[in-house]
C-alpha cells in the first residue's frame, strides 16, 4: 500500500443502494471508476454523505473492500471511521487496513458531544490503531465537537501518521489559523462544498467534496483553476456551480446530492431510512434548480499543463512522514 497524496479533489462518496436498501456493489464499483476517470485524486468511503450511520460494521468493511479491489491502486482509498463507541471505531480502522485501504478519515463519536480531553482520546485511539496515513474530520456544525487549531497541533505532535484535516467549521479563517499553527505539517482540506475557492486562496491543499459525485469534471476544474491562480475563470465557474454546491450544506444534503446524481444519470435517489427521498413541492423546487443549472452549464476552461487531470486520477504516492 502507498500512503495517500493529500491533495486535489477527493470525493466523499455516496453509497449506491438498491430498492431494498442493500448496497449495490456493482454500481459502487462503476461509480468510483468514473470519479477517478474524471480526475479525482482519491476517494473517501463511509462519511456522512455515504450514510455511514445507517451502515453496519460489515457493510462498511464490504464497501471498503469493493473500492480497494475496483481501483487497484489507481488512487488512494481512504476509509471513513465513524461510530457510537471508540472501540467500534478502533476495530473499523484496523479492518480498513486489513482490506487494503490506504488511509483513514477519523470522525468524532456519533451522538455524544465530547469535550476536548474526551475528543482527544477518541481520535488518538483511532489513529494509534493503524499505521495508515490519517485525516481528522472536524465538523462542529454536524457533530458539535470542534477541534481548534492549537488542539489539532497537539494531536499532530502526538501522532506522526496524522497528515491531514478536513475542515468543515464553515469559517474559511480556520484554514488560515490551522496553517499558522501547523505550517505544512498537515494538509488542510476544504470540507464544505461552497468554500473551495476561498479555502484554496488561503492555502488549502484540496477538497473533500460532495457534489463531485454528480459533477466530477466541473469539481476538478474549479479546484484546478483556483489552485493555479486563474481567479477570473475560477470565479466564473464557481458562480455557476454555487447554487448546487450549497446543497451540500443543508440537513437533506444526502437526498439532494443523490437527486443530482439521478438527474445526470449517475445513480438513484434511494436513501436509507430514517432518510426518505425528496417528494412533492420540496423535490420539485430542488429539481427545478438542478435542471436550470445543468441547462446553463458553461464551457469549461482548459486545464493548465501544471497538474492537469489526465483522466487517470492523481498520484497515489507520498512519503508517509509528510
Amino acid at each position: 500500500m502507498e500512503q495517500p497524496q493529500w491533495t486535489g479533489v477527493i470525493p466523499a462518496i455516496t453509497t449506491p443502494l438498491r430498492d431494498d436498501f442493500t448496497v449495490d456493489h456493482a454500481a459502487l464499483a462503476d461509480h468510483v471508476n468514473w470519479l477517478v476517470d474524471s480526475g479525482c485524486t482519491g476517494i473517501v468511503t463511509g462519511g456522512s454523505l455515504g450514510e455511514a450511520a445507517t451502515l453496519s460494521f460489515e457493510e462498511k468493511v464490504a464497501v471498503n473492500e469493493t473500492c480497494v479491489r475496483t481501483l487497484a491502486g489507481r488512487v488512494p482509498v481512504v476509509a471513513g471511521i465513524a461510530g457510537l463507541a471508540t472501540a467500534e471505531c478502533v476495530a473499523l480502522a484496523r479492518a480498513a487496513e486489513q482490506v487494503g485501504c490506504d488511509g483513514i478519515m477519523a470522525l468524532p463519536a456519533y451522538v455524544y458531544y465530547s469535550d476536548w480531553p474526551e475528543a482527544r482520546e477518541h481520535y488518538s485511539a483511532i489513529i494509534n490503531a493503524t499505521g495508515l496515513s490519517c485525516m481528522l474530520y472536524n465538523n462542529p456544525i454536524a457533530y458539535r465537537t470542534d477541534v481548534l487549531p492549537e488542539q489539532l497541533a497537539e494531536l499532530a505532535e502526538r501522532h506522526e501518521n496524522l497528515h491531514a484535516v478536513k475542515e468543515s467549521s464553515g469559517d474559511v479563517r480556520r484554514v488560515t489559523a490551522v496553517r499558522e499553527a501547523l505550517g505544512d505539517r498537515l494538509a488542510v482540506f476544504a470540507g464544505l462544498d461552497d468554500m473551495i475557492v476561498e479555502a484554496v486562496a488561503m492555502g488549502a491543499a484540496g477538497w473533500i467534496a460532495g457534489l463531485v459525485n454528480a459533477l466530477p469534471v466541473e469539481s476538478v476544474r474549479v479546484y484546478e483553476l483556483a489552485r493555479d491562480g486563474r481567479w477570473a475563470e475560477a470565479h466564473a465557474l464557481y458562480h455557476w456551480f454555487l447554487p448546487l454546491l450549497r446543497m451540500d450544506t443543508v440537513p437533506k444534503f444526502v437526498q439532494l446530492i443523490k437527486l443530482v446524481q439521478a438527474e445526470v444519470g449517475r445513480g438513484t435517489e434511494t436513501v436509507r431510512p430514517p432518510r426518505l427521498p425528496l417528494e412533492g413541492a420540496e423535490r420539485d423546487e430542488a429539481l427545478k434548480l438542478v435542471r436550470e443549472r445543468l441547462a446553463s452549464r458553461p464551457p469549461l476552461p482548459n486545464a493548465s499543463a501544471h497538474g492537469a487531470s489526465n483522466g487517470q486520477g492523481g498520484s497515489a504516492k507520498v512519503a508517509a512522514g509528510r
